[in-house]
């Protein structure tokens, strides 16, 4: 939780720095884009509220001297979803975007942004990307709005095998991991990472799981 209330508040304060070009007293609208129904909605919800609790906190304080307004918006975990959530805030005024559950709907939105700021000068919207760790989002896929408040994958792993490469007592790992681009790079660079730094470690099993399910 504590985690999760330092990457929102990274986000806020930064649409706080881009309120500067606000007008004093006017309403910067933060369109926030994530699950709020299916199997992922009591973690979108979560984030919501938090997102919601920050906006409100900065108000009380009036630090930017402008009202933060936390637009939630339900995009189902879906690109396509959050490529119509990602209009709808626009037409409602929001000029900064935030989200982080899935690199598909994360690329959906760069791909949106890289169109309709091309089209509208002098009325771009900034993505801030608080959890969505694809490495090729700011790799292969970079782009001049987006900006990412975690570290991707890739820098993930290289912590945790960095850590495990003093652990003697760590003599067989099996890898569990969700279905999609994230869980299969996470296992990509565990193997990497532990076949340079531990290759005397045992990967004893290499599953993938369906995203977001439960099963007995």
């Amino acid at each position: 939780m504590k985690f999760a209330l330092k990457i929102a508040t990274a986000a806020v304060l930064a649409a706080t720095a881009a309120g500067a070009f606000a007008q004093k007293g006017e309403t910067v609208k933060i369109a926030w884009l994530d699950p709020l129904s299916g199997l992922m909605a009591a973690v979108g919800t979560n984030q919501l509220k938090t997102f919601q609790f920050l906006a409100e906190e900065f108000n009380k304080k009036n630090v930017a001297g402008v009202k933060f307004e936390v637009i939630g918006i339900d995009n189902k975990l879906s690109p396509q979803e959050t490529t119509a959530a990602l209009r709808s805030a626009m037409d409602q005024g929001a000029r900064y975007v935030v989200q982080g559950n899935g690199s598909g709907p994360a690329l959906a939105i760069m791909d949106a942004l890289e169109k309709h700021n091309a089209r509208n000068p002098g009325k771009e919207v900034v993505y801030f990307n608080y959890a969505a760790v694809d490495p090729d989002l700011t790799n292969s896929k970079c782009s001049y709005w987006h900006f990412r408040l975690d570290a991707d994958t890739s820098m993930k792993m290289e912590a945790l095998t960095t850590f495990m490469k003093d652990q003697a007592d760590i003599k067989k790992v099996y890898l569990i991991n969700q279905n999609y681009s994230h869980g299969q790079q996470v296992s990509k660079y565990a193997k990497d990472n532990l076949k340079t730094k531990r290759p005397d470690v045992q990967i004893v099993g290499d599953d993938l799981h369906p995203l977001a399910q439960v099963r007995d």
